[in-house]
Parts: structure tokens; C-alpha cells; sequence
């Protein structure tokens, strides 16, 4: 009976780790099977050009399917996993749940957003984990200057132009200084809202951002981020954000329809429906080689994982895409060998540096010691994940966005309707017209 390998999850690790089995594994030695709500993969270091219309939203993610093409792939979520009897249960988009048996697991869940209790947090703030969130994050910040423009009332003006960001790693402040860069620049097509009437707020609750890149640079980014009007607020926390009242620690108070939280990533909770071994942060415990502690058949990587860092000996690897990437390869290679019953290696990377994106031409990086800033950082960070985006098609269709909108002048449109498609058709079923619209 041929093995089957199951994969849950089919972000980075997940679609990666498959990519590689389906080349390394015999015909008729394997099956693999990946398991994703999500019949694709998101490259998210593109999402925060995604979010500023850089890049076409659909570019920044791959089909599994397409791209998985040795590959079983179930979209449903996996409720539960019984590893004693190898056994997952899992739940369909639309139907009841079934149970799929296995003899090889692959855990690669990932990570969801961390939160903290803050009143008004859940009802009032989103996250930017993904493209659905990038999306409506670019069509909100259009859509409060189209608010502001023909709005008389101070406090909806307020509102409107006030863009709070929780969280000083990449994604807040990648995804804040795109937005801030394109509606700032939208504002030459208005008449009423000038550059200087939108404010942009950084709340990072420890004394530096953007630790990866140095604290050398990260400071150099504050100061840049100051210098362009963006208030950054360091050693402060989010105490409330009720109904749209955002209150920080510092004791400053202020109304804003979009806050943003990107203040750190957890494991992923669906661990907890296991019967695998999980630290005390919830993410499952693993071998530098990738296979879970004490137990056979079972093997994790990415922000789920806790893996040690050989490279740092006591602590493990971060959270990030650039461990998430290459732990796959050593994964996939890994499980070959085990249903070969060849030796296993471990996983070792040294952190050869990390770039960011502030905006159009703008950017910060530290790679093997050498410090980056403004046009180079920026064009480093564009080469650097164009070379690491899956598929040739998606190469491509970046780079092919990236010219256009080298080109052209950006497009400032809102198609904030677009998260509410029924909304028009259902006022007029119900025969309420809604004033100058079709």
C-alpha cells in the first residue's frame, strides 16, 4: 500500500515542502495530500504593495493546484488530528465532516495575528496577514479621502484622515508607509484634503522598530518615518479603540475609522486539537531536523514549530518567510530520507540579512553587515523577493506590474463597494432606491 503523506496547511512550508516531495519522491513510493482552507499560497512580503496598487492582488498569490500539480489538494480546514491512530478530521467549505488516514504527517499551520484583550480591538481593528485584508485596507484609506472631501463635520474629517498602525515589525510598518505614500499622492486630485491634513500613527509598544534590520537602522527609520509627518509612537501600547476612540498608554486620545494591527503572530490554536507535544507557547516542539519530539511520522517547520537555532544555541528560529522557505527544502528532504531509511540532517541557517519597503523608492536593509538605505534598500528588496515569488507566471506578472506603474501615474480608485457586492441589487429588491446610483 502506497504511504500517504499528509501536509496540513499550504502557505510557505506547506506549499513549498509539497513542491519539493513531488520531485524528490519515486513514482508509487508517495502520495501527498496538502489541506488549506485556501486553494492558494500568499506570498505576503507583497502584500503591502498590494495594499499601495504596486501589485495586482491576485499576483501576490499561487494556486496550489496549478502549481502542485503531483499533489492531492483538499480545500476544508483540519479540525482535529488524532496522531495515536493517524487520523485527521477535517470540515469542507460546505458539508460534513470526514477523516482522512495517513502515515507521514507534515505540520505547517503557520501562525495567526497575536492579540491582546484591548476593548474595541476584535469589533474595530483589522489585520494584514493576508490579501483579502491588503485589498481592503488600499480601497478604505481611498475611500475615507473621498469621505473627507466632501464631509463639513470636523470629527467625521477626523476619522476619516486619522490611520492608526499597532506594531513596529515588517508588516505594520511596511504596510503603513505604502499607505501612506499612495494617499498622500492621491491627495493632489482633491480640493479639500492636502497632504498635510492626513495623519499617519505608529504605536509600537518597545523602544525600537523594525528590529531585524539593526538597531542602527531601525532608528534611521524612525527618523525617516518622523520626517515625513508620520507620528511614531515608541514605548507606548493600544489601551482602547471603542467604537473608533483610539486610546494609547501615553494618554493621547483620537478618532480613527482605520486601525491596523500587526503587533506579532502566534502559533497557530488549531495545535491545540492535537495529540502532538506543544511548548508553552502552543507551538509544536521539534527536532533541529525538523521531526517532532517523541513522536514518529510527525514533522513541522515555519511559525508553528519551535525549532532550534543552531545558529544561536538556547533560542530558536524566528517567525519569518525567509526560515519558513528554506525549513521546506530541509523538511521534504528529510521525510525522503526517512521512507528511505537514510540519515536525516538538521536545520542550520545563518540570517544573511533583512530588507524593507518604505514606500515608493524608499526602503531600509541590512545584508552581511552592510547597511542600505533609500533607492538601494528599496530596489534590493524589490529584486530580492521578485527572485524568491513562486512560478515563472508570477515573476513575471510583478515585474510586468512594477513597469506599469514605472510608467503611468498611480491609480487612486476605491472600490470600496466591492467588499459589499449585494448591497445596491438588495436596496433595490427591497425597493429602496439608493440616490444616483443605477
Amino acid at each position: 500500500m502506497t504511504t500517504r503523506i499528509l501536509v496540513v496547511g499550504g502557505g510557505y512550508v506547506g506549499m513549498y515542502a509539497a513542491l519539493r516531495l513531488g520531485r524528490r519522491l519515486r513514482d508509487g513510493e508517495a502520495t501527498v495530500t496538502v489541506v488549506d482552507p485556501r486553494s492558494y499560497m500568499t506570498y505576503q512580503p507583497f502584500l503591502p504593495e498590494a495594499g499601495a496598487g504596486s501589485i495586482q492582488p491576485r499576483h501576490t498569490v499561487v494556486p496550489l493546484r496549478q502549481t502542485l500539480r503531483r499533489t492531492e489538494v483538499v480545500t476544508a480546514w483540519v479540525e482535529r488530528i488524532d496522531h495515536e491512530h493517524k487520523v485527521a478530521c477535517v470540515r469542507p467549505i460546505e458539508g460534513e465532516e470526514y477523516e482522512i488516514p495517513y502515515d507521514v504527517l507534515l505540520m505547517a499551520v503557520g501562525s495567526v495575528p497575536r492579540t491582546l484583550p484591548i476593548p474595541g480591538l476584535a469589533d474595530w481593528a483589522t489585520g494584514f496577514k493576508n490579501v483579502e485584508e491588503a485589498i481592503a485596507l488600499r480601497n478604505k484609506g481611498l475611500e475615507a479621502l473621498d469621505i473627507a472631501e466632501g464631509a463639513t463635520d470636523p470629527e467625521i474629517r477626523e476619522r476619516a484622515l486619522t490611520f492608526v498602525f499597532v506594531g513596529g515589525g515588517f508588516a505594520g510598518v511596511e504596510a503603513m508607509a505604502e499607505l501612506e505614500d499612495l494617499l498622500r499622492y492621491a491627495t493632489r486630485y482633491l480640493h479639500r484634503v492636502r497632504p498635510e491634513d492626513l495623519r499617519f500613527v505608529l504605536v509600537e509598544a518597545s523602544g525600537r522598530i523594525l528590529p531585524e534590520v539593526g538597531e542602527e537602522m531601525g532608528r534611521w527609520t524612525v527618523e525617516e518615518l518622523r520626517m515625513r509627518g508620520i507620528d511614531v509612537r515608541l514605548n507606548t501600547r493600544l489601551e482602547s479603540t471603542v467604537e473608533g476612540r483610539v486610546v494609547l498608554s501615553d494618554g493621547t486620545t483620537m478618532l480613527s475609522d482605520t486601525v491596523v494591527w500587526t503587533a506579532g503572530v502566534r502559533a497557530h490554536p488549531m495545535l491545540a486539537s492535537t495529540d502532538l507535544p506543544l511548548d508553552e507557547r502552543g507551538r509544536l516542539r521539534c527536532r533541529a531536523d525538523l521531526a517532532v519530539e517523541g513522536v514518529p511520522d510527525a514533522w513541522g517547520a515555519g511559525d508553528c514549530a519551535a525549532i532550534p537555532d543552531l545558529t544561536r544555541p538556547g533560542e530558536f528560529c524566528q517567525p519569518s518567510a525567509q526560515h519558513a522557505v528554506r525549513q521546506a527544502k530541509v523538511l521534504a528532504d528529510n521525510v525522503v530520507a526517512s521512507l528511505r531509511g537514510e540519515p536525516t540532517r538538521d536545520y542550520r541557517h545563518a540570517n544573511n540579512g533583512s530588507v524593507a519597503s518604505l514606500g515608493l523608492y524608499k526602503g531600509v536593509a541590512q545584508v552581511k553587515g552592510v547597511r542600505l538605505k533609500g533607492f538601494p534598500a528599496w530596489f534590493l528588496h524589490r529584486t530580492y523577493h521578485m527572485s524568491k515569488v513562486p512560478t515563472l507566471r508570477r515573476k513575471v506578472s510583478v515585474v510586468t506590474d512594477w513597469t506599469i506603474a514605472f510608467a503611468f501615474k498611480r491609480d487612486v480608485t476605491s472600490l470600496w463597494p466591492t467588499h459589499e457586492p449585494r448591497h445596491d441589487f438588495s436596496a433595490v429588491a427591497r425597493g429602496n432606491l439608493p440616490s444616483q446610483r443605477p
